[in-house]
């Protein structure tokens, strides 16, 4: 993939980037996972309806299994 032409901004936002990359790492992680389309868009429906996230859809999942599963006990 071509990267577009380097502007000030654009070679300040990469090298912000860069440097605080293994910070971001650190406070965030990313799921990479797909679903089937239909149910995919039936789940992006709701979420608009509803004004909903994706993270408070995968807190409120959490929470629910949470509840159903009993508190995480491996610690």
């Amino acid at each position: 993939m071509e990267r577009k032409e380097t502007t000030p901004h654009r070679a300040a936002r990469r090298k912000y980037e860069e440097k605080h990359k293994d910070e971001r790492k650190k406070a965030n992680k990313v799921w990479g996972t797909s679903i089937g389309r239909e149910v995919a868009e039936e789940i992006d429906e709701f979420l608009i309806k509803h004004r909903l996230t994706k993270v408070d859809l995968i807190y409120a999942g959490f929470i629910a299994l949470q509840n159903q599963y009993g508190p995480n006990k491996t610690q």
